[in-house]
């Protein structure tokens, strides 16, 4: 009989150490909460089943698609996260028409990305309908993962959390420094929004789109950027080069013209000079 009294003895008093031991908060009450740990029957059957999908696909003009994507996303209660769509030249050529204009000729590919969050029942018809908007697909898939133990786990952690507080609003527990009970509270917080998002994912589905079509050739008609191309026909350019000549000639002749004193006086010593020695030469 003394033996059936002291094990429950020893079993209170262990667990009143460890509580003051950590020095955060003491039993006031003798009150049990060992049912707080017990999960329901119903959060331990729910499934919170995730899933997550992506497609690579070929399709024959991109904005379209694009288009009909966010209309067929709409059209099912669904959202549009994310697009962008881009364009990347591949390679060019300019081709000359006249001396002022090229006809530039490029060629291009254009892609786009969507990222679009969609219910989970209705993923496997958007899927279907989505590829066959495409010529044909690159890539396609889809993961599920399963978040019912961690779903289990923050639901169980907000109850325990929950009770704990209300216990000690009651004074079953005194909680000792009052920033314990903010971080309580900041944690079933978290659990909260733990769980909400676990909902939101299992509700909806995200799917990663990838598109692209077949290079496309621009052509354009653009000025000549090329100095050296508006240069003047041969024949333009030697007709210039002799009218600049005989405009050179010209003025050679007037610059001549205007040292005429000089000349006249050149020739006058030139005819002394020789006059001169022409006497000497006769003497000797």
């Amino acid at each position: 009989m003394k033996t059936k009294f002291l094990i429950p003895l020893i079993a209170g008093m262990g667990l009143l150490c460890a509580c003051k031991g950590k020095g955060s908060y003491e039993i006031a009450n003798n009150s049990s909460s060992a049912d707080s740990v017990k999960m329901d029957s119903t959060t331990a059957s729910q499934s919170k089943l995730v899933k997550t999908a992506g497609i690579r696909f070929k399709v024959k003009n991109v904005q379209q698609t694009e288009e009909r994507i966010a209309e067929l996303t709409t059209g099912i209660n669904g959202m549009v996260m994310h697009h962008q769509m881009g364009s990347t030249a591949d390679r060019s050529l300019d081709v000359r028409i006249s001396d002022d204009s090229v006809m530039r000729v490029t060629s291009f590919n254009t892609n786009a990305d969507m990222t679009v969050k969609i219910p989970s029942s209705k993923l496997d018809e958007f899927m279907n309908q989505v590829a066959h908007m495409g010529i044909y697909v690159n890539d396609r898939s889809m993961d599920i993962t399963d978040k019912s133990l961690d779903y289990l786990s923050a639901q169980l952690k907000l109850k325990s959390r929950t009770e704990l507080v209300n216990q000690q609003k009651k004074g079953k527990i005194i909680i000792k420094k009052p920033e314990d009970v903010l971080n309580l509270k900041d944690d079933m917080i978290d659990q909260q929004i733990g769980a909400r998002q676990i909902d939101d994912a299992v509700k909806n589905s995200i799917v990663t789109l990838s598109f692209y079509e077949s290079n496309t050739i621009n052509k354009e008609i653009i000025a000549n950027d090329d100095p050296s191309a508006y240069n003047l026909q041969f024949f333009k350019r030697l007709g210039m080069a002799i009218e600049n000549g005989w405009a050179v000639f010209v003025d050679v002749i007037i610059g001549i013209a205007d040292l005429w004193v000089f000349i006249v006086a050149g020739i006058g010593v030139w005819i002394i000079i020789r006059h001169y020695k022409g006497r000497v030469l006769v003497k000797g």
